[in-house]
This record gives structure tokens, C-alpha cells and sequence, in this order.
């Protein structure tokens, strides 16, 4: 369902105004990634879920979510894994890295949560594509943040960052801590790029 479900979200986001994806080249094509995106509203995931099409993106939702079967379900056919974010287990890093090395791609938002400041990111999007030895494309977003946004005509805007590798010979927490430091500043450049 992914595909048919995608095609009309970006279809009704182009309806309302302009929906720009900058540097698609930079998306690998040899194998899968973690698409790492900075994250201000719930639009910004339709945004980035259609901006790379026909590739797909299999996301990490909260459990919350799947509490409803008829919800749950639905999330399930349009790539959407649960994710225990109070209590991570195993299954948090997991299903992604499976997803992964079959050569499917895993979209992830560092910052944990929806925020408009600045806040540190967590290491998951790095832990993951560490361990199952793929990129982290950095990606970020600009754009209505909510509902009401989206009967303006401000357009929304995916950019995409060079991916970033990740040297399967170093091991630890401190290359962990040191590729999450460049992220943010990816998500700082990316971001200033967009509003220039």
C-alpha cells in the first residue's frame, strides 16, 4: 500500500503548493540507508516519506500507535514498524537493521521528538546504520509544521545532504558520539542552506 498511498500524499501536498526535493543525486544506490531528518511537525514525515519516491522508507513509529488494530494495521502496510521509545529493547535496533541489510531503507528522526529548538540528538540513527554497515543520508525539512500550515502557500522543502559512511574498523561509543556531533551540523547546514 505504500506506493498508491504516497503517490496521492505528495499529490494533495503539490495541490496546496510547491513541493521541492533538493540533491536527489545524493541518495546511494547501492545499497540501503538510514535517512536521518530533522523534525518540527507531523508534515514533515508525509514530506519526506513521498520526497524520494519510488524508493521507499520503512519508519519507526511509537508503539502508541498500533494500540488500535484498524490503525495499527494500516501503519504496518505502509512501512511503519513499532518502536517501544520508554523501554528500548533489542527490537528497536533489530527490525531497522533486518530492513536494512535486505536492502530496504529506514527512516529515522534523531531529535526523538517533534521540537522547533535545538536539542541534542540521540544516537539511535547512527547506532543503526553502524551495525548494519550502510550510510545515513542527512535530510531536512522546511515547511508547514502543522494543520493549519497547510492552507498557506509556503512550500515544503526536503534537502538532502551527502551520505555520511561510517568506518566499520572503529569501534565504540566515542565514534558513535563523534558521527552524531556531525550529523547536527549537517542538520544546521542543510538548514541554513534552505532558508538562504
Amino acid at each position: 500500500m505504500y506506493t498508491p498511498v504516497a503517490k496521492l500524499v505528495r499529490f494533495l501536498l503539490k495541490l496546496r503548493g510547491k513541493l521541492i526535493v533538493k540533491n536527489i543525486e545524493n541518495l546511494p544506490v547501492e545499497s540501503g540507508y538510514v535517512i536521518a531528518c530533522t523534525h518540527r511537525g507531523w508534515v514533515d514525515i508525509l514530506a519526506l516519506g513521498v520526497s524520494i519516491l519510488p524508493a521507499e522508507i520503512h519508519f519507526m513509529a511509537k508503539k502508541e500507535l498500533f494500540q488500535n488494530k484498524a490503525i495499527g494495521w494500516f501503519l504496518r502496510k505502509i512501512n511503519a514498524f513499532p518502536v517501544d521509545r520508554d523501554n528500548p529493547g533489542t527490537s528497536t535496533v533489530k527490525i531497522p537493521i533486518q530492513l536494512l541489510k535486505q536492502g530496504e531503507n529506514v527512516g529515522i528522526f534523531p531529535s526523538g521528538t517533534r521540537t522547533s529548538d535545538e536539542v541534542p540528538l540521540k544516537r539511535g540513527a547512527v547506532t543503526i546504520a553502524k551495525l548494519a554497515r550502510v550510510p545515513i543520508v542527512p535530510a531536512a525539512y522546511s515547511g508547514p509544521t502543522g494543520f493549519k500550515d497547510l492552507f498557506k502557500k509556503q512550500p515544503i522543502t526536503i534537502i538532502l545532504g551527502e551520505p555520511i559512511y561510517l568506518d566499520s574498523a572503529k569501534k565504540g561509543k566515542d565514534e558513535l558520539d563523534l558521527v552524531t556531533t556531525e550529523l547536527s551540523d549537517v542538520f544546521k547546514a542543510l538548514e541554513q542552506r534552505i532558508s538562504s
